[in-house]
């Protein structure tokens, strides 16, 4: 609307209006600076500078972390053995799948050591090795030789372990990468509890103990050396279940067993 269009009271009311409103002055086309005077300009105000804050100090640096040689190796007792097993992040996945660190049974003094290959759903249950079917075989079969995990006599007793102290999904075979994760712990448990004789049980504890690719077909019955200890290996009781006309076999293995440690 042009201005040309209000009559002269009409611009005198709307003046008035903005008078009461508090406009006292007329608006120039170009914008003033109220902070300065005429001759005296104020001083400019600058923004206050502080003090940078200190940065936070960088966290020191932490140590990579150890593998599980160096994790096994610094374990001075089968307590802290056990306690590094737990705790062991390697195989994080495998071992919150399962119920227990199935760790060993017997007497770690005894002259014979076991070794299977991982925990089946009994064994996770309860948290030690070979309990079920295939345990109650197994006991069965060293006390046709005069041996028991019960023993109190290290001559007559026998410590039992395993490749793996998780169990595997669905009872699969461990993978060759969780075996070798492992193995170190394995290494450090015979020296802690340092046997006079080894009995590898099953194809898995075979191939992961003798570093090989043959199955227990090939090295049943044979006695062999991990680091100057004797070894020998047999049939898995779970095989033997499965197919009992091999059990002859097996107790041979036995035999030759005791003979070895009759001296």
């Amino acid at each position: 609307m042009q201005i040309e269009s209000f009559t002269h009271a009409e611009l005198v009311a709307a003046l008035e209006w903005q008078l009461e409103c508090g406009a006292d002055e007329a608006i120039g086309e170009v914008p003033a600076n109220r902070f300065e005077t005429a001759g005296n300009p104020a001083p400019r105000q600058t923004p206050r500078r502080t003090a940078a804050a200190p940065a936070p100090a960088a966290a020191p640096p932490r140590p990579a972390a150890s593998g599980p040689a160096e994790v096994a190796a610094a374990c001075a007792d089968l307590a802290a053995l056990k306690a590094a097993m737990t705790e062991f992040e390697g195989l994080a996945a495998l071992r919150t799948g399962a119920r227990s660190t199935v760790f060993a049974d017997g007497n770690p003094a005894a002259r014979l050591m076991v070794i299977g290959e991982a925990p089946g759903r009994e064994e996770d249950r309860a948290g030690l090795p070979f309990i079920g079917r295939s345990g109650q075989l197994l006991d069965r079969m060293l006390a046709a030789i005069g041996l028991s995990r019960q023993a109190e006599d290290p001559a007559a007793a026998v410590y039992i372990t395993n490749t793996l102290p998780w169990r595997p999904p669905g009872n699969r075979e461990p993978s060759a990468d969780e075996v070798a994760a492992m193995l170190p712990f394995l290494h450090r448990h015979i020296e802690l509890v340092a046997p006079e004789v080894l009995l590898l049980v099953g194809s898995s504890a075979v191939r992961t103990m003798l570093q090989t690719s043959d199955g227990i077909t090939r090295r049943r019955g044979k006695w062999t050396e991990i680091a100057g200890l004797p070894v020998i290996a047999t049939w898995h009781p779970a095989a033997l279940l499965r197919d009992p006309i091999r059990k002859r076999e097996a107790w041979a293995d036995l035999l030759m067993l005791k003979e070895r440690l009759d001296g």
